[in-house]
């Protein structure tokens, strides 16, 4: 039954217990985006006012050859300053990048008791989750998104488990993935004083999830957000973003293309994937790396996808500062936890900046 868009309890149901997301709503005919998913003016995002990152994406084929040492200097520089930076000749084939892109509008494009099968209540599997906003019960405004994740445990399991309609593009784009992964993380704990054959290398990825998001067209942009700010909680995010564009990033201290606290675009690039720190690094790197907090705008043209690989510590891992990082700098910015406790924490709660970290943070208030 359709909802009433002026009652918000129907709203709610429609949308998020019965499955049918955001794209359900949008596809019922709205001329105006319902109350439910109006913003605060403080976390609407000002299209207008915000500048483009200019910086070139990082070559990572010239990892291997002489300019070897530059190109760590660049990776290091962007995981110290924005906690994002772009990368081509990844190894991830560009073909493969458009197939996923195509692969998610068509997913997104299936009835919605297709989708909703995946709902968190009654999907067949823990591996596989369909779902709209990020916390929708926790929320003061819901975001414009609805998403399906898919955890890695083996290929067996994906291709077992993981929707037929994704399963084997998500899949090798995971796979193609992993050595980009693999040599970034590398370079960013070489420069913290990790060798690249330390099994804690290894350990920092060893929980894998893809996401494919899906952004409706909105009719008033300006009053929404398709996902609000927030830094990823894992320890290095791998996005591939379509044509379209909407992705901010809050720059956290002054640097040479912008001021503490200002919000800059991430435009896309063809080919390029997008790269960003995530809070468990910041965390390792006793705050010298960090973790990005981004957000996402949402369009009045045309539906958006993105498709997020997130890399994550398993979760019985004990995460805190290294220990060659504390003793150059005397004090530890963070105390130790288990994963697991730290991700009840940041999927319990509604998105709200990097207040996340507080969690880990020693005399954190």
């Amino acid at each position: 039954m359709a909802p009433s868009f002026d009652d918000s309890s129907s709203l709610f149901n429609f949308v998020v217990r019965d499955g049918n997301g955001v794209k359900g709503i949008v596809d019922l005919g709205l001329s105006k985006v319902p109350q439910a998913y109006m913003q605060p003016p403080k976390e609407r995002i000002d299209k207008q006012n915000a500048s483009k990152h200019e910086q070139p994406p990082i070559d990572l084929s010239r990892l291997g050859g002489p300019d070897h040492d530059e190109v760590v200097k660049e990776i290091v520089r962007a995981a110290e300053t924005l906690g994002f930076f772009q990368v081509v000749n990844h190894g991830v084939p560009v073909e493969l990048l458009e197939s996923l892109k195509d692969t998610a509008h068509n997913f997104f494009s299936l009835p919605p008791e297709r989708k909703a099968i995946y709902l968190t209540e009654v999907s067949p599997t823990p591996l596989v989750k369909y779902g709209t906003s990020f916390v929708p019960e926790k929320e003061r405004a819901l975001e414009w998104k609805d998403y399906i994740s898919m955890q890695y445990t083996s290929d067996a399991e994906a291709l077992e488990h993981w929707p037929i309609e994704c399963r084997e593009v998500a899949l090798e784009y995971l796979r193609t993935s992993i050595g980009m992964v693999s040599k970034l993380l590398e370079v960013l704990m070489g420069n913290l004083g990790v060798k690249p054959e330390d099994s804690k290398i290894d350990a920092l990825f060893d929980k894998k999830m893809i996401n494919m998001n899906f952004y409706p067209t909105c009719p008033n942009p300006d009053l929404t957000v398709g996902v609000g700010r927030h830094s990823d909680m894992g320890t290095l995010t791998v996005l591939l973003q379509d044509g379209i564009g909407g992705l901010y990033v809050k720059i956290e201290d002054d640097i040479d293309f912008g001021k503490k606290g200002e919000w800059i675009e991430i435009p896309p690039i063809p080919g390029a994937l997008v790269i960003n720190v995530g809070d468990m690094l910041q965390i390792l790197s006793n705050g010298k790396y960090k973790s990005a907090e981004h957000r996402v705008r949402t369009t009045s043209t045309k539906s958006r996808v993105s498709i997020p690989i997130f890399t994550i510590p398993k979760p019985t891992e004990k995460i805190a500062p290294l220990p060659q990082v504390v003793e150059k700098d005397g004090i530890a910015l963070y105390r130790e936890f288990v994963l697991a406790d730290y991700m009840n924490n940041f999927f319990g709660n509604a998105h709200d900046g990097k207040k996340s970290l507080d969690f880990a943070k020693i005399n954190s208030a």
